[in-house]
């Protein structure tokens, strides 16, 4: 199975009529982003919404002299963002459940 081109990714969702749950959305609703180091090889990530609701991801390297922590929070953002995904795609379902039976 071959999987598709970012840029054909975008070119689909561009091509989507129905209201979808964006990046550029969620990055809006985010409020604080926070950094702290454990040791000397793992970053966490907390990422705070507007509501106050908050999720975290984090980043780990084997070794303390590979250790980057332009990278570890690189990594650690990018895991906390991916959880928010789910939890705005729940919130986008809701809103259409309430337009429907309305």
């Amino acid at each position: 199975m071959k999987i598709i081109s970012d840029e054909k990714l975008n070119e689909l969702l561009a091509a989507s009529p129905a209201e979808r749950v964006t990046k550029e959305y969620m990055e809006s609703r985010i409020a604080k982003t926070d950094f702290h180091c454990l040791g000397e090889t793992v970053t966490i990530c907390s990422i705070t919404l507007d509501n106050g609701y908050s999720v975290r991801g984090e980043s780990a390297c084997v070794k303390p002299e590979n250790y980057n922590q332009q990278i570890g929070e690189k990594i650690a953002f990018d895991n906390a963002f991916r959880q928010l995904w789910p939890l705005f795609g729940f919130l986008l379902a809701e809103k259409n459940k309430l337009r429907a039976a309305a």
